[in-house]
């Protein structure tokens, strides 16, 4: 351990001794603990989150921080979702032991060592989200920091371990190493309309996902043509250096690299931000807003361009055309070959979904609480596409209680209808597959 390191752990130390708190005991190198699912070349330990019945056994949300499950016999785990804290690391595995806090994560990522703490077998459902459907086929990793100072927060021990680990779990479940599987909270959908403005948007634009996606192994190279019909943004993260604010504490931040790029209604940086219809009313503007996800694009997210002027591209967004800067000889977006989504002929608006629920007539007659989806604010409109195309298999997981006499609790329901998956803008989405159709392009 260098010395840089020990102060590190002694602030750490500090830090968790001055809250009453004891920090998770690190393995030693290479020698992850009995009960963990670590790669071996990790220091982890096993924290278990609460799961215990904790007053009227008739208050179905009192149990704990998490649902048992038999993962992936149940169900396939289709995506990795990557968050911050806005914690301490010793605060989180406090939070996540309280069985009143409702809240708990697969893993949590030390920031100054990069030591991983799992507190959820994979094989069950961590409520970390927001959203049932993707809980239910998502594992959920916590890191160290805070979204507006991600930069004094995301070390390199962070990015390196959190890149093991998902290397790892997404070979032991065949999860695709790309942005649309692998996911930030700011990318999870909200399950309705109404819900869309309670969405999370960590880790936040400071996160390099450019860095974290090579550290995959899938960093962001050209297989398109030029002037090509899809994108990847690709700014190079320490040249992209960008001023937001953070409006929950009304002060605005330093200037400071970010995989963010701002997106304009008009190709003109005088023009006013995006708004992300499902955020802001219609008629207003976005924000510089660092929570205010329809205002930017990140690094490695794909896009398919609208049209393209000196300077600019526009690209389709949440329905409707983005403009964000392109200029000469700076490396702003990378031609890509892929699959997009667009709609069948004849249909005007096809709806776009949160999650990928079964039809109501799926459920047994005698389930007393099927849970179908209900379109989002957003709609794909006829010229328009978007990347994705991804089937997406329909289900639900019920589990209302640790222990019921209800004989459908803990069962997975899946369902005959086909989903596709979409970006349709900051958030991945979901739309039938009876409505669109899926073209590869170059």
């Amino acid at each position: 351990m260098t010395s840089k390191k020990r102060i590190r752990l002694a602030l750490a130390t500090a830090t968790a001794s001055a809250l009453g708190l004891a920090l998770a005991p690190a393995s030693p190198a290479g020698a992850a603990g009995p009960d963990t699912e670590c790669p071996r070349t990790l220091t982890c330990d096993w924290v278990p989150a609460a799961y215990q019945q904790t007053g009227d056994p008739a208050d179905k949300k009192t149990y704990g921080n998490y649902d048992v499950s038999d993962r992936p016999g149940t169900n396939k785990i289709k995506y990795i979702v990557l968050h911050d804290t806005e914690e301490t690391f010793a605060t989180t595995l406090k939070i996540f032991q309280d069985p009143k806090r409702a809240a708990s994560a697969h893993y949590v990522v030390r920031s100054n060592d990069g030591h991983v703490t799992q507190m959820v077998k994979t094989k069950d459902v961590a409520w970390q989200a927001g959203n049932w459907y993707i809980n239910s086929d998502s594992i959920g990793i916590e890191q160290e920091g805070y979204a507006t100072a991600g930069a004094a927060w995301y070390t390199p021990e962070m990015y390196r371990s959190t890149a093991a680990l998902v290397r790892y779990l997404a070979a032991k479940y065949d999860i695709p190493l790309d942005r649309q599987h692998i996911l930030g909270h700011d990318n999870v959908p909200p399950t309705t309309a109404a819900g869309t403005p309670a969405m999370h948007w960590d880790p936040g634009p400071y996160w390099d996902w450019n860095h974290f996606m090579s550290l995959l192994g899938r960093p962001t190279e050209q297989t398109g043509r030029p002037g090509g019909q899809l994108v990847t943004v690709d700014p190079v993260f320490k040249k992209n250096v960008q001023a937001f604010r953070d409006c929950e504490k009304n002060v605005d931040l330093p200037a400071a690299p970010s995989s963010a790029v701002p997106l304009y209604t008009r190709p003109s940086t005088d023009a006013p931000l995006f708004a992300d219809p499902g955020l802001h009313p219609p008629g207003t503007p976005g924000t510089n807003c660092a929570n205010d996800w329809g205002s930017k694009i990140s690094a490695s997210q794909q896009a398919v361009v609208a049209e393209r002027k000196p300077g600019w591209t526009a690209i389709w967004w949440y329905g409707q055309e983005a403009w964000l800067q392109s200029p000469a000889h700076t490396r702003t977006t990378t031609p890509t070959a892929g699959y997009v989504v667009r709609p069948k002929p004849g249909l005007t608006d096809v709806p776009v979904y949160g999650t990928a629920y079964p039809a109501a007539g799926d459920y047994p007659a005698d389930f007393t609480a099927p849970r179908v989806s209900t379109p989002l604010a957003y709609t794909i409109k006829a010229g328009q596409s978007y990347p994705g195309g991804t089937p997406t298999p329909a289900g639900y997981f019920y589990a209302p209680t640790i222990d019921s006499s209800y004989p459908y609790d803990h069962t997975y329901f899946p369902g005959s209808t086909r989903y596709v998956t979409v970006q349709i803008g900051h958030r991945i989405a979901f739309v039938k597959a009876s409505d669109v159709d899926v073209v590869r392009v170059r």
